[in-house]
């Protein structure tokens, strides 16, 4: 049943993201006439402008749409054709870094728009890139939080790096200006992807890398195609949720369903978030032995989510104690996660991103692209699944999904949140389904992370004491974090309500706007 009463609460067209700027260009597009693709595209062309912590111009991009079946888009860059662990250990590297050439994949975001325009779009790239083109030349205000992220950001990848320059004026009251984005958008909408992919741009964002200690070259650039792929699925609750399969940790996210699917879960306290730990422990730990690019990978998706495995991992939970598994790496995403929705039925799941924030700190100054540091997810072990190579892609933690009843869609939804987007939908799915939270207030809830190495669960300061105690006294070591803190994510979802209509719902821990008609 829909969670709204009246059909009169729902717009017949929606988008959702986590800047009002963003929200209003994707609006603006649907008002013009424009589908659920233009719109998510528009939207996204302004958040990389308006939200550069969060994505941009050189990150990656990742798709679930609807239009009557569910088609999923990989635009997951690759490492260079020179790459190689022997190659990084020559230079004395023992871990792959964060922040320097060697962290950079070929942007896949920019092929990414055009892929889904060609497919669905009714608008050029020209016309929907103007909200975008306007917010780089003629500038915009930030808001206190995109102010506090840049800042913030400033102080994390020190001194060293020259995208601070950019945006040393973005404070409140005044307006951040990015003229060489503004040409680089221009030269897509005049040029399309091969503006980007050959020629200046490619050569330039090439040398740039290089200057950096990185391999990749304008042909490693030119070689990159998206892909299109079958989501995976796994039913919840009586319900199918979707995800996108390797190179994308959404085969992570299913088997968390798919372990929890098994148990009559608690009412909301800390035996029911217990569970929910425990089973995100063993989901990540099986996606840090074996989840990569799919062609280097010696388990399958299938398997992970077969009723042996998922059940062998559901015995292991000790319902009165916590767990220590091998750890694994949780960075803080830099990341945003949008949703669209028309009035034909079209629907678009779609997550975009730079990595870690700014990601790996390279600015190519000359295009005002923000490069991204997604190598820095590979790993300089010799055999092992997320191993660097030749032209690789590594293991991806972006995962928009899609939630179908009956097989028609019912929920669009997704985060950001790096690593924790997995048990950010586990969470979400769990307040929806087992507790019939209305949208918008399973949105706004206490969430959680799970944190790497000491396995700390990282409550929000709302999360009820009673609840902290309770996780406590089962030996879980939690730690309290404040309010609109990025690491429990920015969630944002489309429901589909009687009638073909929507309930859209944002995150108050971003900066955004849920939007319809």
């Amino acid at each position: 049943m829909p969670l709204a009463e009246s059909a009169r609460r729902f717009p017949q067209s929606g988008i959702a993201t986590p800047h009002y700027l963003a929200s209003a260009a994707g609006l603006a597009t649907l008002a013009r006439g424009g589908n659920a693709v233009d719109a998510i595209v528009a939207a996204n062309l302004a958040l990389g402008v308006v939200a550069p912590y969060f994505c941009g111009y050189g990150g990656d991009v990742f798709a679930i749409v609807w239009d009557g079946r569910a088609h999923g888009y990989v635009g997951s860059g690759h490492s260079a054709a020179a790459a190689s662990i022997d190659a990084l250990r020559g230079e004395g590297l023992e871990h792959m870094p964060y922040f320097n050439g060697h962290s950079v994949t070929v942007p896949g975001g920019p092929r990414g728009w055009f892929d889904l325009l060609e497919r669905w779009g009714t608008k050029s790239f020209g016309e929907l890139s103007q909200a975008a083109i306007g917010y780089a030349r003629d500038g915009f205000e930030p808001t206190v939080r995109g102010q506090g992220m840049i800042t913030e950001a400033g102080m994390f990848y020190g001194p060293g790096f020259e995208w601070p320059a950019m945006y040393s004026e973005a404070t409140v009251g005044t307006r951040l200006r990015q003229p060489a984005l503004a040409g680089l958008i221009e030269r897509l909408a005049e040029g399309g992807p091969d503006a980007y992919y050959q020629g200046e741009v490619a050569e330039t964002i090439a040398a740039t890398i290089q200057r950096r200690g990185g391999l990749i070259t304008a042909d490693d650039i030119a070689a990159h195609r998206g892909e299109w792929v079958d989501p995976i699925r796994a039913g919840f609750r009586g319900a199918e949720i979707l995800e996108l399969p390797p190179p994308t940790q959404g085969v992570t996210a299913l088997e968390m369903l798919r372990i929890v699917d098994g148990f009559e879960l608690p009412p909301d306290g800390p035996e029911r978030q217990h569970l929910l730990v425990e089973a995100a422990k063993l989901a990540f730990a099986d996606r840090d032995t074996y989840v990569s690019d799919p062609r280097h990978m010696t388990v399958d998706a299938a398997a992970m989510l077969a009723d042996d495995w998922t059940g062998d991992r559901r015995a292991r939970i000790d319902p009165r104690r916590a767990s220590s598994p091998e750890p694994y790496r949780v960075p803080t995403g830099g990341t945003a996660y949008l949703c669209a929705a028309d009035s034909d039925g079209l629907l678009v799941s779609l997550i975009q991103s730079n990595f870690l924030g700014f990601g790996s700190g390279i600015h190519v100054d000359e295009f005002g692209i923000n490069l991204n540091n997604r190598g820095s997810s590979f790993n300089l072990s010799e055999g092992h699944a997320n191993a660097i190579a030749p032209t690789k892609r590594p293991m991806h933690t972006l995962i928009p999904a899609l939630g179908l009843r009956d097989g028609e869609p019912w929920l669009v939804f997704g985060s950001m949140g790096g690593d924790a987007q997995p048990l950010i939908h586990l969470q979400l799915l769990t307040r929806i389904l087992d507790d019939r939270t209305e949208l918008q207030a399973a949105l706004t809830a206490p969430r959680f992370n799970v944190e790497a190495g000491r396995w700390r669960v990282k409550t929000e300061w709302h999360m009820p004491a009673e609840t902290v105690a309770g996780l406590e006294s089962l030996g879980h070591r939690v730690e309290s974090i404040g309010p609109l803190e990025m690491g429990v994510g920015h969630a944002h979802a489309i429901e589909l309500g009687p009638d073909g209509g929507y309930a859209v719902a944002t995150d108050p821990r971003a900066e955004g706007a849920a939007l319809g008609l």
